[in-house]
C-alpha cells in the first residue's frame, strides 16, 4: 500500500512538473508591427486595379496583402514605402510570391487608371494599383480607418493630400493581422510577412 502511495504522490509530482514547464515556455515573439488581429474594420474594398478589373479582398486569398494608402503625386512618404516594399520582397525570396503589395489611390482626382499603370509597376511589376470615384475612395477610407484631406498648393489650384502614413498587413485568409507604422524597416516588415506565412 506504501509503495502505491509512494507511486501515486510521484505521479502528481511530475504531472506538476509538466504544467510548470509549460507555464514557464516562453511565448511566441510579437510582431514586430502593432497586432489588430480580430479588429472590427478592415475587412473589404471594392475598387478597380490599373489593368480595369474590379477587385475584392477575395481575389487575393491565398497571400498576405501589404496595403498602403497614397497618390502618385506624393513627393516622399508614398515613393520610400513603394521602394521599402521593393526591399521586402527581395528579403522575402523565394517566399515573395506570395506577397501581393497593394497601393490604394486618396487622390482620385488625379491618379487615373492610366498614371496608376505608369506609377505603381514601376516600382515592381507585381504591385497593384487600385482606385475608385470620390464614394468608393472615401468608403474604404472609412472602412480602413484612414484620414485623407486636400491641402492647398503653392499655386491656385495645385494641392497634396495630407493622409494616414502607415500600412496594413492581411493574411492568407485576407483576415487584417497588422497596422504597420512609417517608421519600420524592410527587415521588420518582412519578419512579420515570413511569420504569417508560416
Amino acid at each position: 500500500m506504501k509503495k502505491l502511495l509512494a507511486l501515486f504522490a510521484l505521479a502528481l509530482l511530475l504531472s506538476g512538473c509538466d504544467k510548470l514547464t509549460a507555464l514557464s515556455a516562453p511565448a511566441a515573439a510579437p510582431f514586430n508591427g502593432v497586432d489588430i488581429t480580430g479588429a472590427s474594420y478592415a475587412r473589404d474594398f471594392a475598387l478597380t486595379d490599373h489593368t480595369g478589373k474590379a477587385r475584392t479582398l477575395a481575389d487575393f486569398r491565398g497571400k498576405v496583402v501589404y496595403l498602403f494608402f497614397g497618390y502618385t503625386q506624393c513627393p516622399d512618404v508614398c515613393p520610400t514605402a513603394m521602394s521599402k516594399m521593393v526591399q521586402v520582397k527581395q528579403l522575402l525570396g523565394p517566399e515573395a510570391d506570395k506577397l501581393q503589395v497593394l497601393f490604394i489611390t486618396i487622390d482620385p482626382e488625379r491618379d487615373t487608371r492610366e498614371l496608376l499603370a505608369q506609377y505603381v509597376p514601376a516600382f515592381d511589376p507585381g504591385f497593384l494599383g487600385l482606385y475608385g470615384d470620390a464614394a468608393a475612395t472615401a468608403t474604404v477610407a472609412r472602412e480602413f480607418k484612414v484620414f485623407y484631406a486636400k491641402s492647398a498648393g503653392a499655386t491656385a489650384g495645385s494641392y497634396s493630400m495630407d493622409h494616414t502614413a502607415a500600412s496594413f498587413v492581411l493574411d492568407r485568409e485576407g483576415k487584417i493581422r497588422l497596422y504597420v507604422r512609417d517608421t519600420a524597416t524592410p527587415q521588420q516588415i518582412a519578419q512579420d510577412i515570413k511569420r504569417l506565412l508560416n
